[in-house]
């Protein structure tokens, strides 16, 4: 057994990140509050109303009502506040927790609002044009992660990420850079692109490379002008901590 499990990092961001954790906290609202309390009769509606559907979405051009073009657009968001499991909606707040704090930091509070919501919308968009006539509902907040993951990447990859491993009988923490934590996740995507494609449903690969792609474009106009690209970031005291599981 391998696992390698990436959960903080060493940059300190200069100021508290209000975005970050108002997006955090909208996701686990939507999914606690109100997605987990459903019955299983009524998940389906859900995800008809709020997912993000290609089929309808591509399709909007052939409605008579203005309001159902304009829903169309907004599932491309509501979708981002949705997710399919606990485990789902745990894994991507985890990330945006990581890395979320330090890109909001580097781009101001309002603009990585917008880069987040448009790295979204780039992403959903990117799912629904490899398969535009798939009528299979997508929700979660991984396609705007993965433009914040390409922001912090291209703004601190040698920040150090604490990451969690279990080896067999060794398990414990080390000290990764970033750009060999988050560079191995782009690899991984890459990888599993083929064999999304080749599946109904599954995770929506093509909307985490069209999310990270977007990142990488638009990081450059949404960063502050004195923020410079490759830094090491602001390193906290960690200490590397190990042990044998007897």
């Amino acid at each position: 057994m391998f696992v390698l499990f990436p959960y903080k990092d060493d940059n300190q961001a200069k100021s508290f990140p209000w975005f970050t954790w108002v997006i955090i906290a909208a996701n686990l609202w939507v999914f606690f509050a109100w997605q987990f309390s459903l019955p299983p009769s009524e998940q389906a509606a859900y995800f008809s109303n709020f997912a993000f559907l290609p089929i309808t979405f591509f399709g909007q051009l052939s409605f008579e009502e203005s309001g159902d073009v304009i829903w169309e657009w907004a599932t491309v968001f509501t979708s981002m506040f949705s997710h399919g499991s606990i485990a789902h909606v745990l894994g991507n707040m985890l990330f945006l927790y990581l890395y979320g704090d330090n890109v909001e930091d580097a781009m101001g509070k309002i603009r990585f609002f917008l880069f987040y919501l448009t790295c979204g919308l780039v992403a959903a968009v990117s799912q629904g044009l490899v398969a535009p006539s798939s009528d299979v509902p997508m929700v979660g907040a991984s396609g705007a992660i993965s433009g914040v993951i390409a922001g912090y990447l291209l703004l601190y990859p040698r920040a150090n990420v604490r990451v969690f491993y279990w080896f067999i009988i060794f398990i414990g923490t080390v000290m990764v850079p970033a750009y060999l934590v988050l560079g191995i996740w782009v690899i991984e995507q890459i990888l599993a692109f083929p064999t999304s494609m080749a599946e109904g449903g599954g995770v929506a690969i093509a909307a985490h490379l069209g999310g990270f792609a977007a990142g990488i474009l638009l990081t450059p106009f949404f960063k502050k002008k004195q923020v410079k690209f490759f830094q090491a970031g602001r390193t906290r005291a960690f200490s590397r901590q190990a042990r044998r599981i007897r």
